[in-house]
């Protein structure tokens, strides 16, 4: 009898496919032709019924959808270490902005975020949601690694070199959604930055446009305690309360940190559908404080996590998000079941996916959906012995275990090499725009040129 012809047959030690909830495969197989999952099966039913053009068989690995990072600023990998320790507001306003203003530039994005791109892929992330200037230059470098990315048009009430307003913002974005929306692997969301730096005018033009595209509102809220009182001074309200008065608190809205939050405030954000983008790392490099998880995801939100940008992590790395926000959790609540490692997993794969509205195509491993996967392997000594894989991948394993990632069943990294990417010419870029940059900063100290 002949066999079913596919493209790709992925035979891993532990299959993990995020539907159902916490189930784990031993010695499965995933089958993907055109780009698509077309079947999970035993590794004997697939010797029986698939004849595959390529077949990989991991024997100590665990397979997993691809990681999801539900919020950074990629480009900005060129600002890592710019500026640490410090707090929010005074790293954004005397370190990250003038420098933003003085060097951001298309090249700059592009190379930033090609940079970004590279250390996410080697870190098993396959999907990205960015806020940035120049999300055009973005654009090309995703299309370049090869990656999936949800693009923020992004809008503050101030100029820039990418914008002189907020409408010449929401042009530039809308020009650019248009320009991409036969690109499968792009999509867009609203962006407006965040309650301190968007006025109400501008929440309601990009929640009208949100609601006329259907795309998600990728916004900072909450952040840090100077944040809300600074609104309560301005406007009478905290900003998750101005928001919903606005019309934004709903199921395409995507918060990012809500680190400061009430009870009343948590069950308005359940009720309203809209997801949480949980960056932990983020939080605490820079003093905000530890966000309620635990309490959030006992009220049914939908919780993602996101590394935040380089400049204020350092890393793009969502092994160490995943660690952290399960131990945070445990910690924070006084629960030690309160984050278990298999919920985590979910929050790193198919709750982003879900909050970008993505869940249809990725975010876990199923027959139909896009053949987003990852490999990570669990044989080496300091992984020895793997009595659960989901416990491993969450408390053990780091993103340097990760061997193969691929995307539409499209490889991007084969036994930890790049197959879209030149890491040397990465390198290179990085070290000119970082002499570039070290150079003008030294130049504007005291006893300077």
């Amino acid at each position: 009898m002949a066999r079913d012809q596919v493209d790709l047959l992925v035979d891993a030690r532990w299959l993990l496919p995020m539907e159902p909830a916490g189930e784990v495969l031993e010695r499965h197989s995933v089958a993907v032709r055109a780009g698509r999952i077309c079947a999970l099966l035993s590794w004997q039913e697939a010797d029986e019924r698939f004849e595959a053009r390529e077949r990989l068989r991991l024997e100590r690995h665990a397979l997993i959808p691809g990681l999801v990072n539900l919020h950074t600023h990629a480009a900005m990998t060129l600002l890592r270490g710019l500026a640490d320790d410090l707090p929010l507001m005074e790293w954004l306003q005397e370190h990250i902005w003038p420098a933003e203003m003085r060097f951001v530039t298309p090249e700059f994005v592009h190379d930033g975020t090609l940079l970004a791109c590279a250390e996410m892929i080697q870190g098993g992330i396959t999907c990205f949601n960015d806020m940035y200037f120049f999300p055009e230059a973005a654009a090309r470098a995703v299309i370049k690694a090869g990656m999936r990315a949800t693009l923020g048009m992004i809008v503050v009430d101030f100029p820039t070199p990418y914008a002189a307003d907020p409408d010449d913002y929401l042009s530039k974005g809308l020009a650019l959604r248009d320009q991409h929306r036969a690109n499968a692997l792009l999509s867009f969301c609203m962006a407006p930055h965040a309650p301190y730096t968007v006025s109400d005018k501008s929440f309601e033009k990009m929640l009208t446009y949100a609601e006329q595209i259907q795309v998600p509102i990728h916004v900072h809220l909450h952040e840090t305690e100077e944040e809300i009182r600074e609104s309560l001074r301005q406007h009478g309200v905290r900003p998750l309360e101005r928001l919903r008065r606005l019309g934004l608190l709903g199921p395409g809205l995507v918060a990012v940190h809500m680190v400061h939050l009430t009870a009343e405030e948590m069950e308005l954000t359940a009720h309203a559908n809209a997801s949480v983008a949980h960056c932990p790392s983020s939080n605490l490099k820079l003093a905000s404080g530890f966000a309620p998880i635990a309490q959030l995801v006992e009220r049914g939100v939908n919780v993602g996590l996101g590394t935040d940008g380089a400049a204020s992590n350092n890393r793009l790395d969502l092994f160490q998000e995943m660690r952290t926000a399960a131990l945070l959790a445990k910690a924070v609540s006084g629960r030690a079941d309160a984050l278990p490692a298999h919920r985590a997993l979910e929050m790193a794969t198919l709750n982003g996916a879900r909050a970008l509205g993505l869940d249809k195509a990725i975010g876990s491993l199923v027959p139909g959906k896009r053949a987003d996967m990852v490999a990570v392997d669990l044989g080496p000594l300091e992984l020895s012995p793997c009595y659960d894989p989901r416990s491993h991948l969450v408390y053990a394993a780091g993103r340097e275990h990760v061997s193969h990632v691929w995307v539409e069943g499209r490889p991007l990294l084969q036994d930890r090499q790049f197959t879209t990417l030149d890491a040397k010419e990465l390198a290179a870029r990085a070290s000119r725009w970082g002499r570039r940059i070290a150079d003008a900063r030294a130049d504007i100290r005291p006893g300077g040129n």
